[in-house]
């Protein structure tokens, strides 16, 4: 009980730091579907939660209403394949609505697109933008009133990003996904695992993506500058730092530049940090930021790199038939959803190489909501995501993403006539696959305002690099929304 009111009161502070940066919130969309669809209305987010009677009145989590370690558990993996086929069988009492939160709508396409649903249960879509705080506002309010809400409108299943999956993960307001039947079965990568586990070892949730982040070039500036677009030959082109700047200057001589934004490596660098932002209370900036702060203000001086936005419209220009970029950064994810006017326009003349530093970038993980009157369904789509050997093909055929299993990916990998056309005809997956096993977890350099760390800090050092302002300025305006986060934080 005290712990779950220490969670409460954790939360809501939190909750109330998420409003504060979202300012007005967002809009609210709630999709009411079976197995066929249904409507969808539109509700505001109301970030106006009375959270000092959440902590009052915060319960013990419901043990009693998750499954007896869950069919799953029992007959291993093999029985974990067959989820979301639709074959499962609802324990007496279990409810009929799941709830499900979520930022944007690509897992329910894919939910909607591969899953079938127990029968009778019918899946609820609350999907509130990311933008300015807004979804996890909306979110920690459900959560805070968890416990007084109605069987039907309570949150069973929702989704965080890796930025700030830790603060749900550590709190009681998530449970032990193993007791529910849902377990790492030895075929995901484990730092996807590592990422939904508690400080004190409890697993909470899964993913259905890994996510090795990767050099992605464009081949014909790549056979100009480099006289090759071979991956392994670029790839060794590209091995080291001091090796990607040579490039860069190559580049530059040719009339290209090497990256439309100086936020292109900043996850580069600080996924591969091996220290944390905080010490305790105190914030300092890390050697590995440091370094990217200097390698920006690099690329930027000798025009290596012009200074536009990660998600910036100029940057998407710069992709198309007309564009001068020889590189961007990002996952499977990335260049599948993020890279429009490429695939509109250079489809087919884009490869891909490690770079000098592996790493990951994002990711999407499913957690299970203490409270919830679905346990059951939790485990059967949790395991539909990471074990059905079928879904998960689809989810790197259909949906263009890295699974998160490596029977599938290991498949994939060695087969020499599979290849994505927007590639060339790369196989991406063998090279993706070698980098992913390298990738790791530490759950201390990782803190629940990890998003302000990467996202804030960085867009705050570019505005120094686009000239608005001097670099004293730019840490000056990032602590200013620092504390409006986590005003306990200190720094020098």
């Amino acid at each position: 009980m005290k712990n779950f009111k220490k969670n409460i009161a954790l939360l809501s502070a939190l909750a109330l730091a998420g409003t504060m940066l979202a300012g007005c919130g967002g809009d609210t969309t709630t999709t009411d579907s079976g197995n066929a669809g249904g409507e969808t209305t539109t509700k505001a987010a109301d970030a106006a939660a009375d959270t000092t009677a959440a902590a009052d009145t915060g319960a013990a989590a419901d043990d009693g209403a998750a499954a007896d370690d869950g069919a799953a558990a029992a007959g291993g993996y093999e029985a974990a394949k067959t989820a979301g086929t639709g074959a499962l069988t609802l324990p007496e009492g279990e409810g009929k609505v799941f709830n499900i939160y979520c930022w944007n709508e690509d897992f329910k396409n894919y939910v909607e697109k591969f899953y079938t649903a127990p029968a009778g249960v019918e899946f609820k879509w609350t999907v509130v933008p990311n933008e300015g705080g807004a979804y996890q506002t909306a979110l920690d309010e459900a959560l805070l009133n968890q416990e007084s809400a109605a069987a039907d409108d309570k949150v069973d299943l929702f989704l965080a990003e890796a930025d700030y999956i830790i603060k749900y993960a550590n709190t009681d307001l998530t449970q032990d996904v193993t007791k529910l039947g849902v377990e790492n079965w030895g075929v995901g990568y484990d730092y996807t695992y590592n990422a939904a586990t508690s400080t004190d070892g409890v697993l909470k949730g899964v993913s259905w993506q890994a996510n090795p982040s990767m050099f992605i070039y464009r081949r014909s500036i790549a056979k100009d500058v480099l006289g090759t677009d071979d991956p392994d030959e670029v790839q060794a082109a590209l091995s080291t730092w001091d090796k990607v700047d040579e490039v860069a200057q190559k580049a530059a001589d040719k009339g290209y530049v090497m990256f439309a934004s100086p936020l292109e490596t900043y996850r580069t660098f600080a996924n591969n940090s091996n220290v944390s932002y905080l010490n305790g209370d105190k914030f300092a900036p890390t050697e590995a930021f440091n370094n990217w702060v200097a390698q920006a203000e690099k690329y930027v001086e000798n025009g290596w790199s012009k200074t536009y936005g990660l998600w910036a419209d100029e940057k998407q220009a710069l992709m198309g038939k007309d564009g001068n970029m020889m590189c961007c950064i990002g996952p499977a994810w990335y260049f599948n959803f993020c890279m429009g006017t490429a695939q509109e326009q250079t489809s087919g003349d884009w490869g891909i190489c490690v770079g000098p530093q592996e790493h990951f970038w994002g990711g999407t993980w499913l957690l299970a909501a203490t409270g919830s009157d679905n346990n059951a369904v939790i485990a059967d789509l949790m395991n539909a995501f990471t074990a059905n050997e079928d879904i998960m093909e689809k989810i790197l055929t259909d949906a263009k993403e890295f699974p998160n299993n490596t029977n599938v990916v290991n498949k994939y990998a060695s087969d020499d006539s599979y290849g994505l056309e927007f590639l060339g005809g790369q196989n991406h997956i063998k090279m993706m696959a070698e980098c992913a096993k390298n990738i790791t977890w530490d759950p201390a350099l990782h803190t629940q305002y990890d998003q302000t760390f990467n996202e804030t800090l960085p867009n705050s050092i570019l505005e120094y690099l686009q000239g608005v302002c001097d670099k004293d300025t730019a840490m000056n305006n990032f602590y200013i929304s620092l504390s409006e986060v986590a005003p306990q934080i200190t720094h020098d």
